[in-house]
């Protein structure tokens, strides 16, 4: 069923420079005056909806690709609860193992208290709210047609490996927008802002091995990508831990590679 997703660049193409319009214009006003901040939240909003419309509407026509989407949202059966248990708590444990190992090096215990605040703003959105709705918005996209859309081209790990250069450029233009947070975390320094990006890879490679590993379900990746977000947030954790929850997940990343070198090589669709 891969083979049917078959509109990879007109995707692509429609997902970066959409987003990118709405995101460079919100970008633009939030840099002049704090009243516009409500229009620049809305403005980002639709951005980040841009590319689950775009797959919707790909898939809206085609049959075969409305029956294999719906059918992939419920086929919990054959999954391992193994699968279930690293998508939930991988993320989480990876924070929490990069602080642990910070504090050898000298940074504070603090990092594991729970703030209950957060580093960025969302305008007229509840923070809360964007960490559990990002995901789901971005996963309906990404893992509805734009992984699959590459794989019907690519083995896994080319896939994995150019869909995660796409998704850090396609993040770009939010690093415009005053008080969100991949402005705020360029601001700490350029090095965390390379870090960000350079997490993408390892963090990309895990979850496309979840997504196959699971009969391409869509909701595992969806709670991958939570965990992600929502427990990089919570804790005060000093922006150098998160260069070492790359690192570790970069050694992961690569282990499994080496261990399922077939799965992540072979051109066979799963």
């Amino acid at each position: 069923m891969v083979t049917h997703y078959k509109n990879t660049w007109l995707f692509y193409s429609l997902a970066t420079l959409i987003p990118w319009s709405f995101w460079f214009i919100a970008g633009y006003l939030s840099h002049l005056d704090d009243s516009y901040m409500d229009l620049v939240s809305v403005l980002g909003f639709i951005g980040l909806l841009s590319p689950v419309i775009i797959a919707f509407w790909l898939i809206s026509k085609n049959a075969e690709l409305k029956k294999d989407v719906l059918k992939r949202f419920f086929n919990f059966s054959s999954i391992k609860p193994i699968y279930f248990l690293l998508a939930l708590c991988l993320m989480p444990f990876s924070i929490l193992f990069a602080q642990a190992i910070s504090l050898l090096f000298g940074y504070s215990a603090s990092q594991f208290v729970i703030t209950g605040s957060y580093t960025f703003s969302s305008g007229v959105f509840p923070v809360l709210f964007l960490l559990i709705a990002a995901p789901i918005i971005e996963e309906l996209a990404w893992h509805s047609y734009a992984t699959d859309a590459l794989r019907n081209k690519f083995n896994l790990l080319n896939t994995s490996l150019i869909f995660a250069l796409f998704w850090g450029i396609w993040h770009i233009p939010l690093s415009s927008i005053n008080h969100y947070y991949q402005s705020n975390m360029i601001e700490t320094g350029w090095v965390h802002g390379v870090n960000f990006l350079v997490s993408i890879f390892p963090f990309v490679i895990i979850m496309n091995w979840l997504y196959y590993k699971t009969g391409r379900n869509i909701i595992i990746p969806i709670i991958f990508h939570i965990t992600a977000g929502y427990f990089n947030e919570i804790f005060a954790t000093d922006p150098d831990s998160k260069i070492i929850q790359t690192l570790l997940l970069i050694l992961f990343a690569s282990w499994l590679v080496w261990r399922e070198r077939s799965f992540f090589f072979e051109r066979h669709y799963y």
